[in-house]
């Protein structure tokens, strides 16, 4: 019997509610497999944990995360609750940058062609992956302060060689796996580390002949997302870039209630739902736990044991059959499904 150690971190918000139906996904797909058993651990952390502590991820926290397989997280931070300096809790950044989780991985699909705002789209017509730079870029100064009288204040996009080159990498290989072509998202028309970046873009590139390459600027790309999303496979780009044309390209399949997400280092590695704690639907059974549980299936895939990779499928196969018919949808796709009703029905899909 392979038993894994998963590290869970409700978090704030609907971030439990959500949580809960991906465990609940979790155990029905566990009966299933051959040899493989999950064992959950859940830490406080996030918001709530700041007001009751003083820390959103205790150092002690940080130590026992190390010592699991995998971590599940639902969605951190409130509005309301922010740092001395103004910007909101966040320590899911902390864990992308002191875990060196380099790969932030956003799958988009595309499961019914009534969830998408584009015209003429069938599902699986949209099916692309932004792989977003999670531990340097634009957010690298975002633990500096300033004074309250300050007239000026400045951030700093950091590129390092170690940073682009890692997460290139990692957009190729994945590419390898999929329809071989890779698309690098940057500004290098303007801005030198956009252009150094590119660089070493196009020396990874050398490595992975059979991989397909094409370069387009951020704007650019926000507008070829609209107008031919169908043509994209995988893209990689910078922390703020992909933090931005992520959720434009969730918007394109339904929602951040449908966008999962990865962040993967070497070692380690936290999945959990692209969006946030939307704490003005929190306890109303309205959030939709798809993103959460087809999270679950991005771990499972990581976990990579045949048994796992297995389970991945019978998750992803289960969301097909349950949004194939459109009455199957929560209040964000105009449907009247609670949170925990869309989590049975998943269940059911895979119990079938």
């Amino acid at each position: 019997m392979k038993t894994y150690r998963i590290a869970v971190l409700p978090g704030d918000g609907i971030g439990p509610e959500v949580i809960r139906e991906s465990l609940k996904v979790l155990r029905a797909v566990e009966q299933r497999l051959r040899g493989i058993r999950f064992e959950p651990e859940e830490f406080a952390a996030g918001a709530g944990e700041y007001l009751r502590s003083g820390n959103a991820l205790p150092p002690g926290t940080m130590e026992r995360l190390r010592e699991h397989d995998a971590i599940l997280l639902g969605a951190m931070g409130l509005p309301d609750v922010r740092l001395p300096g103004g910007t909101e809790i966040a320590p899911q950044l902390d864990l992308r940058e002191q875990l060196e989780l380099y790969s932030g991985v956003r799958p988009i699909r595309l499961y019914h062609e009534n969830d998408t705002a584009l015209k003429g789209y069938r599902a699986g017509e949209i099916d692309l992956v932004i792989v977003r730079e999670s531990t340097e870029g634009l957010f690298s100064g975002r633990l500096s302060s300033f004074p309250s009288d300050a007239e000026e204040v400045t951030d700093t996009l950091r590129v390092t060689r170690r940073g682009a080159e890692r997460v290139c990498r990692s957009a190729f290989r994945l590419a390898q796996r999929r329809r071989r072509q890779v698309t690098l998202v940057d500004k290098a028309n303007v801005l030198p580390s956009m252009a150094f970046f590119r660089r070493i873009f196009d020396e990874i590139a050398g490595e992975f002949p059979n991989v397909e390459t094409e370069r387009i600027y951020v704007d650019a790309a926000s507008l070829y997302l609209v107008q031919r999303p169908h043509t994209f496979d995988v893209m990689v780009m910078e922390n703020m870039f992909g933090d931005i044309l992520s959720d434009l390209a969730a918007g394109l399949v339904g929602g951040m209630g449908m966008a999962p997400s990865g962040d993967i280092g070497d070692r380690h590695a936290v999945f959990q739902p692209s969006h946030g704690s939307a704490p003005d639907i929190a306890g109303k059974r309205k959030a939709n736990p798809t993103a959460t549980i087809l999270s679950v299936a991005m771990m499972l895939e990581w976990l990579d044991h045949p048994e796992t990779l297995r389970g991945a499928e019978m998750i992803r196969q289960a969301v097909e059959t349950v949004y194939r018919e459109p009455r199957h949808r929560t209040a964000d796709l105009r449907g009247s499904l609670g949170t925990s009703e869309m989590g049975d029905m998943i269940v059911a899909a895979i119990e079938s």
